[in-house]
């Protein structure tokens, strides 16, 4: 059968350093920080004390107490960035069949804080059982999923995928693929994390995978530094709207970019550290690569996974290297965890987002706190603290995830 064509036709974002889509590329061609200290709960006991929190947030503003009862923080998240890129994507009853009109979200962590607060209650009430009926709609993972279906009258395709933090790219992934076998004509594509808790601060820091530098948050989050002692945690979401070509231009849709691949491979090699050569990275790029149907010669920039750990940011460069040869030298190279943290499953849509808005507006974001270059990373162009023009034709997002996850997106301009 041929294939149909995907574009990407609507945006949503909140995070760290944006509520919205514009807030959110504003943020990142100024380099702006959105660590600090964490404020979500007490953090004086625990090792890390920093994150990247939303700013000037509030649950109440878009939904009222009584649906709050039913809502987990990542769910709510899920559906305000939802609402903006439907907005922004411009469906109306007349434009869209609902039955032909999916989602796929993402998350690493699910309803964590839900499961975290009843779980303390418990412990508090002595052990009686006094758990909430709301409590598992509110903590399983594929709820938000159903949450915006029933928002949006969705009654295309609907499910979440868990591929830790590739989960978000995940969902694009096989969103992009529903689409070009004719099984949906749109889908709504992301994820969302709430995991700034203390069971999620206590177990990331207790692996040593957070950043510890409580005294300058702002500088915390350091990719590809010589001086980076791990990531900062995020939270938030972030969606693209996929539409099949000719669906789109039918209804006059704006078009952002094409997608035109997707790798997915394992590294079949550790829990949580990557492969000391990239072997799986290299798999999932070269798939998303030859699958868009273009050279390697033609990639123009790639925005990395790049969470500022030890042995994260030696292994993507050796892969980038590894795949692209000398060619890896002349691409425009970032990681905007230096700037957002690192928001787990919600990370790969969010810098899917980053990747198109690059290449719609020729403006590729900076790695931020870079200050001392590390022998041990191939010296490519990370596009270090300050943002740089320059025209992007063909770009690739990468998203990792513990259990060696590797997904690998591939945009071309339209």
């Amino acid at each position: 059968m041929e294939l149909k064509r995907v574009v990407v036709t609507g945006l949503g974002a909140l995070t760290p350093i944006g509520n919205d889509v514009p807030a959110l590329w504003n943020a990142l061609t100024k380099g702006v920080s959105g660590a600090g200290p964490i404020t979500h709960f007490d953090a004086s006991k625990f090792k890390c004390q920093i994150a990247a929190e939303l700013k000037d947030f509030d649950s109440l503003n878009f939904f009222d107490k009584k649906e709050m009862r039913l809502l987990d923080g990542y769910t709510v998240y899920g559906l305000v960035s939802v609402d903006e890129a439907m907005r922004d994507a411009g469906f109306n009853d007349t434009n869209i069949d609902r039955n032909r009109f999916g989602v796929i979200w993402g998350s690493g962590m699910g309803g964590v804080t839900s499961l975290q607060n009843e779980i303390m209650e418990y412990a508090v009430n002595g052990g009686i059982p006094r758990f909430s009926p709301y409590w598992v709609p509110k903590v399983i993972i594929d709820i938000c999923a159903g949450q915006i279906a029933i928002r949006h009258g969705l009654r295309g395709p609907n499910y979440c995928t868990a591929a830790a933090c590739a989960s978000s790219a995940a969902a694009i992934s096989d969103a992009f693929n529903l689409i070009r076998l004719g099984k949906a004509d749109a889908m709504l594509a992301g994820g969302s994390e709430c995991a700034i808790m203390e069971a999620g601060i206590g177990g990331f820091g207790n692996m040593r995978a957070l950043s510890t530098r409580n005294d300058d948050p702002q500088t915390a989050s350091r990719p590809y530094d010589r001086d980076r002692d791990g990531f900062v945690l995020g939270e938030g979401s972030g969606v693209v709207v996929l539409e099949e070509l000719e669906h789109a231009l039918a209804r006059g849709a704006k078009i952002y970019a094409e997608v035109t691949g997707a790798g997915l491979s394992a590294d079949a090699y550790h829990i949580t550290a990557s492969h000391p050569e990239g072997l799986g990275v290299i798999n999932a790029m070269r798939q998303a690569v030859e699958e868009s149907g273009m050279s390697i010669t033609d990639v123009d920039h790639i925005n990395t996974h790049g969470t500022s750990t030890p042995i994260g940011d030696i292994s993507e460069p050796k892969a980038i290297v590894g795949l692209f040869g000398d060619h890896a030298y002349k691409m425009a190279i970032n990681s905007t965890k230096s700037m957002t943290g690192h928001l787990l499953g919600a990370a790969g849509a969010v810098e899917a987002i980053a990747t198109i808005l690059t290449i719609k507006n020729g403006i590729v974001p900076p790695t931020i706190n870079h200050f001392n270059d590390d022998p041990e990373i191939p010296a490519l162009d990370f596009t270090f603290n300050k943002a740089v023009t320059r025209n992007v034709d063909f770009a690739l997002s990468n998203a990792f995830g513990f259990g060696g996850h590797n997904v690998c997106l591939a945009f071309r301009k339209y």
